[in-house]
């Protein structure tokens, strides 16, 4: 089984310890949602595990790689295999849906013609496959800046699978979302988990999506993991740790 393995990660900015000796392990086909409060490490731990931001000790692997070492060409192959999504959503607001989509591909297949634009007929099919996933075919030709918050985090989703990834990171998805589209997002999330068997590590605000949503929870409190175990195991008392509650 593939397994992404995390041992006493560290990231520290200047003063402040981010992330604070983290070591976890992750198996194939889980749906993780990482929980605690703003400042508690979970945005930089999901930027370390696709190294967007590098870690100052510690390491992750991959089915036995280093992540932490990769460079140049291994690195952008490690990158395709592990996307992302982000709260913004990060579309191209003033192209098309099915180009922005398209643009997912580009970590796998990089060349000059996929840069201008021309992508092959393959994979404007596929792009085409991943948008009717999300009941967003129609939508394919329009721009991106037209759609609502839901429907363009969904289009992001559909790009992040342009690349085919093993590992789907998702930094706070929902967060800049109504209910009624937070809840087709992480139904969407949960489908791709399930049909497609692809790992995902979520950032999550909300401990009831957590916990509705979720196979494994890991708590972080002031960049440590304070607990890791299934959501019927959380306890009021670790929840009140997680989110400060008694300081509020």
């Amino acid at each position: 089984m593939k397994s992404l393995k995390i041992t006493n990660l560290k990231k520290r900015f200047k003063n402040i310890n981010a992330v604070n000796g983290i070591s976890l392990e992750i198996n194939e086909g889980e749906i993780i949602g990482i929980i605690g409060r703003s400042g508690a490490g979970k945005s930089t731990l999901l930027r370390m595990i696709n190294r967007l931001v590098e870690p100052s000790e510690g390491s992750v692997e991959f089915n036995d790689i280093n992540i932490t070492s990769l460079k140049g060409k291994a690195l952008r192959k490690w990158r395709s295999e592990c996307a992302m999504i982000f709260q913004q959503f990060n579309l191209v607001e003033r192209i098309d849906v099915l180009t922005n989509v398209l643009i997912g591909s580009l970590g796998r297949n990089y060349n000059f013609l996929n840069l201008i634009g021309v992508f092959s007929k393959k994979e404007k099919i596929n792009a085409l496959k991943n948008l009717d996933r999300f009941d967003l075919s129609e939508k394919a030709l329009q721009k991106a800046g037209t759609l609502s918050g839901g429907q363009q985090q969904r289009v992001a989703i559909a790009r992040a699978l342009m690349q085919k990834p093993k590992i789907l990171l998702a930094d706070e998805p929902i967060s800049s979302l109504d209910p009624k589209n937070a809840q087709r997002v992480m139904d969407d999330m949960l489908k791709i988990n399930r049909e497609d068997g692809i790992t995902i590590i979520c950032n999550l605000h909300s401990l009831d999506v957590a916990k509705k949503y979720c196979d494994r929870l890991i708590g972080l409190s002031d960049g440590r993991v304070v607990f890791d175990g299934a959501p019927d195991d959380l306890t009021t008392e670790i929840s009140k740790e997680l989110y400060d509650i008694d300081n509020e």
